[in-house]
């Protein structure tokens, strides 16, 4: 088996295995332009639809906790080759399903394929950096994750406007992108130091004591923030089309890329913060992009959706990254993959179980009580969050640290 070296080589795979990262988190939000065409071919209600994106959140979480770890005992390479597989398998699904089951089992598949990627990719990046670029492999990590989340609404929503059967064509070109990241992946050197016997278990979900001062603040405003990727990607198409009045797949698709550009943006500005002040700046802006969501529906202004948008995404980023560098570096390092999957399983909560509710409320009060029913429950979870920082600075918050201490 091939092992990781310094050089040239090294370059290539880190960059192979970021482009993988990114196309595999592509396929789990590729639906996004495409669910209104299955609105109308099968005449599904807006829960229907919702409960079909949570099933995408239900596979996320049951390959977290039974599969999280696995690549320290199999190796890297083999489970990001079977994340890409299960993304395969979800884009053939998707292809060949006529219905209701076929979907919900599609999206289950794409889940497990971005559970598998979500702990292992991230440690592949980092393993993979070449020394020059060794400082910034978190956030290469981090920020391909969200870009490969926020590309895949982009280019089903090119693909849908310009091209034929836009039930199928945006899971072909999917498809074509899976095997040029298997190639790049198969040519990755392996970074783990496997065991001479194999030993797999389930994830364990704990806290240890150092870290439960910490955890409930960032597990809050990772979980608001999180609530709100569930909204722009299974919900806001329709708050777009239906209250500014914009159909085009490839508006909805760029507005929904910015969400998750913005976050990208969010992990890079978090670096220039001080320490004690990421996580509170991550909520304020947070709080300011729900008040704009909010502020879109009475006065029908797009400007206000991207201002919103913008600043929700930014805030998102912010304390994302600054949450898990903050549990990171409270982390006893023996239980540091324990605390993140605790984490990681509050996030995707986030983006199943309110979703659904979402989709019932719009279905029950329409789209624009809806969208100001979850602007009105998420900002107190905010300003919950944002409180139990300010108290808990003094002793809760170092002055040092991000995701993996990387400065």
């Amino acid at each position: 088996m091939k092992t990781h070296t310094p050089g040239q080589q090294s370059v290539t795979a880190f960059l192979a295995v970021v482009m993988a990262f990114l196309i595999n988190m592509m396929g789990t939000t590729l639906p996004t332009a495409v669910y209104r065409y299955y609105q109308l071919q099968y005449g599904f209600t807006a829960t229907v639809i919702t409960v079909i994106y949570a099933c995408y959140a239900i596979g996320v979480l049951g390959a977290l906790l039974i599969v999280g770890n696995w690549s320290d005992q199999l190796g890297r390479r083999r489970m990001l080759l079977a994340g890409l597989c299960a993304s395969a398998a979800a884009a053939v699904t998707f292809l060949l399903s006529n219905g209701l089951s076929g979907l919900m089992l599609a999206r289950l598949l794409s889940g497990v394929s971005a559970g598998i990627f979500t702990g292992t990719a991230t440690v592949a990046v980092i393993e993979l950096a070449p020394p020059a670029w060794r400082k910034h492999a978190t956030l290469a990590a981090t920020a391909s994750n969200m870009l490969g989340l926020g590309s895949g609404p982009l280019l089903s929503g090119v693909l849908v406007e310009l091209l034929p059967h836009p039930m199928q064509t945006p899971y072909v070109a999917h498809l074509l992108l899976v095997v040029l990241a298997m190639l790049g992946v198969w040519s990755a050197p392996e970074t783990a130091k496997l065991p001479e016997r194999v030993k797999l278990r389930v994830q364990r979900i704990s806290l240890p004591a150092e870290v439960r001062g910490v955890f409930m603040p960032a597990a809050l405003a990772g979980f608001a923030g999180f609530v709100v990727v569930g909204f722009f990607a299974a919900v806001a198409p329709q708050l777009i089309r239906v209250v500014l009045g914009y159909h085009s797949g490839v508006v909805i698709g760029a507005i929904v890329f910015l969400l998750f550009a913005c976050s990208a943006l969010g992990q890079i500005v978090e670096t220039h913060i001080a320490a004690h002040w990421r996580q509170p700046l991550g909520c304020i802006g947070l709080l300011a992009g729900l008040l704009g969501v909010a502020l879109c529906v009475p006065e029908r202004s797009l400007a206000a959706l991207l201002m919103g948008t913008a600043l929700a995404g930014i805030g998102q980023g912010i304390s994302l990254r600054a949450g898990l560098g903050e549990l990171t570096t409270k982390s006893p390092p023996q239980r540091r993959a324990e605390v993140i999957s605790s984490f990681f399983v509050v996030l995707y909560v986030a983006i199943s179980l309110p979703v659904i509710g979402l989709g019932v409320a719009v279905q029950v009060a329409g789209i624009q009580r809806a969208t100001l029913l979850f602007a009105g429950l998420t900002i107190p979870l905010v300003l919950i969050a944002l409180f139990l920082l300010v108290r808990g600075e003094p002793r809760g918050i170092p002055k040092t640290g991000t995701v993996g201490g990387q400065p």
